[in-house]
């Protein structure tokens, strides 16, 4: 859109606010709203805001900060309609120096720079990330509202027109859905979204888990992205579809190869399994990530690829004659409590390195990883991922690929958040030593 047509639209729909988002080094998501006067000088000069009151941004001594909206991410939210009122829109932001220039810590920043160096190999990244959520009574404990399974309906599903609502207000918004269900946990749901540009689809992730609240809270519950709510069922995960196009071509197929995957495809796979240490607490960034990738619960805990197997860290979906273009990996360890523009950076940024060193692809297991022994897996030179936060996170920090994706700052400043996050974790008394150890000891 340009800054001309927002301008019509916010005048003829009635718009009395306009919120102005952005994330934390987190991915939690900012927000501010400006009112209808101040749109035309905000879409011109940008918006001034406090960096040093955002996590994992500047120091209080250089924190003036200012967002610019992207008039591409320009929509009404459909949960905040009136016409007494008036209606609300929105619009992603990028972070700027006051300068002009880009801020090197803006994670949206972080995905656009490597989405430039994949454009400058001639490619374009498309990404289909499957976000699953559970939906409770309330914000006060995980109490499920149903017992049912995977893909189950009436009765035991009373969460139907919640899903047919979160879609219709998706689309609404030009948010395409491809499918929703019942997941294999109580209580569990997934929406699932059509592929679109990584950045696009980044700016989308967001937009979904909010609406997924918002709707959620219009139904009298409480839905949560965190990876594993209860003991002893499936976490939440955000398998993530991956491809890259050069023109209108899926750089992914080779209609000669046995698993119809071309060199690049490899190479990107073999990427992705070599670095995958070092940005781990990245697509898995908190303590309780940890908690879902553990066996038996349908999660990746070991660096293998396959095409069946869902035990496997990273699967390809079958090729299906005529569907060239749906050829694309699966990479089914990041949860949707990541920060989708870091996530998707690293997650690219590997893959393009495996494509630039040549790196070749292992043999692809097609048993189950879990049923393996720890000396047959590591006969096949099989590694398991980081076991939680604090390996994953001394991985990060003696990574240097991860310094050239995040950038100097916000290297550091990620590697210090969860550094934190995790000695804050590592000293807590838990309620599982106090039944175990206090009668005893």
């Amino acid at each position: 859109m340009t800054k001309e047509e927002i301008l019509k639209i916010v005048k003829e729909k009635n718009v009395k606010f306009i919120r102005m988002w952005f994330t934390d080094l987190l991915g939690q998501l900012k927000s501010f709203s400006i009112t209808q006067k101040e749109l035309e000088k905000g879409l011109e000069e940008g918006l001034g805001f406090d960096g040093s009151s955002i996590v994992g941004y500047q120091d209080i001594q250089e924190s003036d900060m200012i967002a610019m909206p992207d008039t591409d991410t320009f929509s009404l939210l459909p949960w905040r309609e009136s016409e007494k009122e008036g209606n609300i829109a929105k619009m992603f932001c990028d972070v700027l120096n006051p300068d002009g220039s880009n801020y090197e810590g803006d994670p949206r920043y972080i995905l656009k720079r490597t989405l430039k160096k994949i454009e400058e190999k001639g490619y374009k990244a498309y990404m289909g990330p499957e976000l699953e959520f559970f939906l409770f009574k309330d914000d006060k404990f995980p109490q499920i509202l149903d017992i049912g399974g995977y893909f189950d309906l009436t009765p035991l599903d009373i969460a139907s027109d919640f899903r047919r609502d979160a879609i219709i207000t998706l689309e609404k918004m030009g948010i395409e859905v491809e499918y929703s269900h019942h997941e294999v946990g109580a209580s569990q749901h997934e929406i699932d979204l059509r592929y679109k540009d990584a950045l696009e689809m980044a700016d989308i992730t967001l937009t979904y888990k909010l609406v997924v609240k918002e709707i959620a809270r219009k139904h009298g519950f409480y839905a949560s992205f965190m990876p594993k709510p209860i003991f002893g069922i499936n976490g939440s995960g955000m398998h993530t579809h991956q491809s890259l196009f050069k023109g209108d071509k899926n750089a992914f197929f080779n209609k000669d190869d046995k698993y119809f995957l071309s060199d690049i495809a490899k190479h990107y796979i073999a990427g992705i399994i070599k670095y995958i240490p070092d940005f781990c607490s990245v697509i898995a960034q908190w303590v309780n990530s940890y908690k879902r990738l553990v066996p038996g619960y349908e999660a990746p805990v070991y660096i293998a690829w396959s095409q069946r197997n869902r035990s496997a860290l990273i699967r390809v979906p079958y090729y299906k004659p005529g569907h060239e273009k749906s050829t694309r990996i699966e990479v089914r360890s990041p949860d949707p409590a990541c920060n989708p523009y870091l996530a998707f950076a690293c997650m690219l940024s590997a893959g393009l390195k495996g494509i630039e060193e040549k790196l070749p692809l292992p043999e692809p297991m097609d048993r189950n990883l879990y049923e393996l022994t720890d000396s047959e897996r590591k006969k096949m030179g099989i590694e398991p991922l980081p076991k939680d936060l604090g390996h994953a996170i001394d991985n990060t920090k003696n990574s240097k690929f991860m310094r050239e994706i995040l950038g100097d700052h916000a290297f550091e400043k990620f590697v210090e958040l969860k550094e934190r996050e995790w000695e804050e974790y590592r000293v807590q008394v838990t309620e599982y030593e106090i039944k175990r150890y206090f009668p005893i000891l």
